[in-house]
């Protein structure tokens, strides 16, 4: 009997850790992110800002279902990669792009048209961008967690990923401004949605060690 109880043990432990691995944000995976208290999905498409740096904007938006809030999780440069399916730790510097330009999301030192803050923008060609493209990670673990709410800390400018709650006329009637904000607070938390999370590779058995594992 015991060893059939320690046997149980093993294998409710190994579960237990699979299922909070499985619960980690990890490397390449796609998902969308929701502002806490705004309750709107950070969003892009190809239409450029009328101000500020002319790139491309950077919104919230309430559609649950709109495929221009895809973002992929990626390194923080072309040559520093992120281990397809290893799990984002808290202070890691990552960058996010918009898997439908393939431009990354961006920030700089130009004021956002709505209310004069910190423009966020979607910026680069097929992935490649600058070191404006790059955000820690802020969370109270070790690991991104998928229910966790979590916040974006810009590292060229100190700034927070958030949302202004004032929102455009046309062409993106009814979207949220998004802005870099100096202050912390509910409207600089994020929290993972819908999308495609990839699973960590030390729990894939079918991995060929030849394959292609990084982004």
């Amino acid at each position: 009997m015991g060893k059939k109880f320690l046997a149980i043990g093993f294998v409710l432990t190994l579960a237990s850790r699979v299922l909070a691995v499985s619960q980690q944000v990890t490397c390449g995976s796609v998902v969308k992110l929701m502002n806490q208290n705004h309750k709107i999905r950070l969003h892009s498409h190809d239409v450029k800002y009328g101000s500020g740096s002319g790139q491309q904007s950077v919104t919230g938006t309430e559609q649950q279902e709109d495929v221009n809030s895809h973002w992929a999780i990626k390194g923080p440069e072309d040559h520093s990669y992120c281990k397809r399916g290893e799990p984002v730790e808290c202070g890691q510097k990552i960058r996010l792009e918009h898997l439908t330009t393939n431009r990354n999301l961006h920030s700089h030192h130009f004021s956002s048209p709505l209310t004069s803050q910190q423009e966020v923008s979607a910026f680069g060609e097929s992935g490649t961008g600058d070191t404006g493209d790059v955000w820690s990670v802020v969370c109270s673990g070790s690991f991104w967690q998928r229910d966790e709410a979590v916040m974006f800390k810009h590292v060229d400018t100190g700034a927070y990923l958030g949302a202004s709650g004032q929102t455009f006329g046309r062409p993106i009637n009814g979207q949220m401004e998004i802005i870099g904000m100096t202050r912390a607070d509910g409207s600089t938390k994020w929290k993972t949605q819908e999308g495609i999370y990839v699973h960590p590779s030390d729990f894939n058995p079918k991995k060929s060690h030849g394959s292609h594992d990084e982004l």
